[in-house]
């Protein structure tokens, strides 16, 4: 576990340092929020501390949230140290506050290891980044360094660095189109499903792919010659139409998540005036030691997460708009998994029911022979007699 203390803070800054920590995600999900709400320099160190460990993606969204309420020339080089961090998540939380406070001094940290950092997160938050902080006389070149990728990974991070190929505009045109020429199949069929969805954003990605797998097998002519002979012009089907969001980037709340879509949820709207404390907070007196979150008057010293009526800090509402994306997400993960579950227990079912008819047929032979040699014993003693 990370330790987290803040340095020349209030009693206020360690009683928020220490719920950073707690046990319920909620708890640290309204620390993060208070931290935000009212920030102070105490708190940069245990809010980047804790971006490099949180499991929990709505809490992370909103330790960026708070990091970017801080002033940036304190948080900036303290962002950059943690850039070179060994831990994965550390870097790829640092990029994405780094995308959300958008200073341009950032560019020039954003180095081609990065770019081709070995794990996915680290590198599709890079290549998101690079794309909203380069100068313009840049891109060119960071088009070539992303085309040189294409074919990279899963179904998720094909469509991240598409989008962020798609980013770039016109000057990455040449660097695709080069990229469509490889004789790598895989290569090329990312390069020419990479150009469909800049020409077109409507289209879905998977639409993109088969369309750009079957020129890539049938060469452009012959791709071309067939899609015009069944009236389609060789283009992407409907069935994915609308798709234009990465269903797997999702940074969070912050808007780093390119929704796992581009939706990037950005913190919450209005001040939250949270009323009550969540799980372990207890309302004390000011005289009382130092312990957990604590709601206390606006006349009453600094130190709790409460309800600070109209004068509270708003709080920008991309935040509120992240937290939904990411738990409509969320849901729809849960939802494809529930209905997983029902199709195994259906086929579960089916089997069994199959099963049971089986044996009852069987039953039934037995119970059809076994009266059948009763009624020949009978017919035959009927014979003797």
């Amino acid at each position: 576990m990370v330790s987290i203390n803040p340095t020349n803070g209030t009693p206020r800054d360690t009683r928020l340092a220490g719920a950073l920590s707690a046990g319920d995600p909620s708890v640290r999900l309204q620390a993060a929020l208070a931290a935000g709400s009212n920030p102070g320099p105490a708190l940069l160190e245990p809010l980047v501390e804790r971006c490099a460990v949180e499991p929990d993606l709505f809490v992370r969204d909103m330790l960026s949230w708070a990091l970017t309420r801080l002033p940036p020339e304190t948080t900036l080089p303290r962002l950059r140290r943690e850039l070179g961090s060994e831990r994965a998540q550390a870097r790829s939380q640092a990029l994405h506050t780094l995308s959300k406070i958008g200073d341009e001094r950032a560019w020039g940290w954003i180095t081609h290891a990065m770019l081709r950092d070995p794990d996915d997160e680290v590198a599709r938050t890079a290549w998101r980044v690079a794309v909203a902080l380069a100068p313009e006389d840049e891109k060119k070149d960071l088009a070539g360094e992303l085309a040189g990728q294409l074919g990279r990974g899963d179904r998720e991070v094909r469509l991240s660095l598409s989008r962020a190929l798609a980013g770039l505009g016109d000057v990455a045109e040449t660097a695709l189109a080069t990229a469509a020429a490889s004789p790598d199949p895989a290569v090329s069929a990312h390069a020419r499903a990479t150009q469909l969805l800049r020409r077109d954003p409507e289209i879905g990605f998977d639409a993109a792919v088969e369309e750009a797998k079957r020129v890539v097998a049938l060469g452009p002519e012959r791709a071309a010659a067939a899609g015009a002979g069944t009236g389609t012009g060789g283009g992407p089907g409907a069935d994915g139409a609308g798709e234009t969001a990465d269903a797997g980037e999702t940074a969070g709340p912050m808007g780093a998540t390119e929704a796992r879509g581009g939706r990037e949820p950005t913190g919450p709207s209005q001040p939250t005036g949270l009323t009550e404390p969540v799980g372990s907070i207890q309302p004390v007196e000011p005289t009382q030691p130092v312990g957990s979150i604590q709601p206390v008057e606006p006349t009453q010293p600094v130190g709790s997460i409460q309800s600070m009526g109209p004068t509270e800090p708003s709080v920008p509402s991309e935040a509120v708009r992240d937290l939904r994306a990411a738990r409509a997400e969320e849901a729809e993960r849960s939802g494809r998994a529930d209905n997983a579950e029902r199709a195994d227990n259906a086929e579960r079912a089916d089997n069994a029911g199959r099963a049971e008819n089986t044996q009852k047929a069987e039953n039934t032979g037995r119970a059809e022979k076994t009266e059948n040699a009763r009624r020949a014993e009978n017919t035959g003693e009927t014979a003797e007699c």
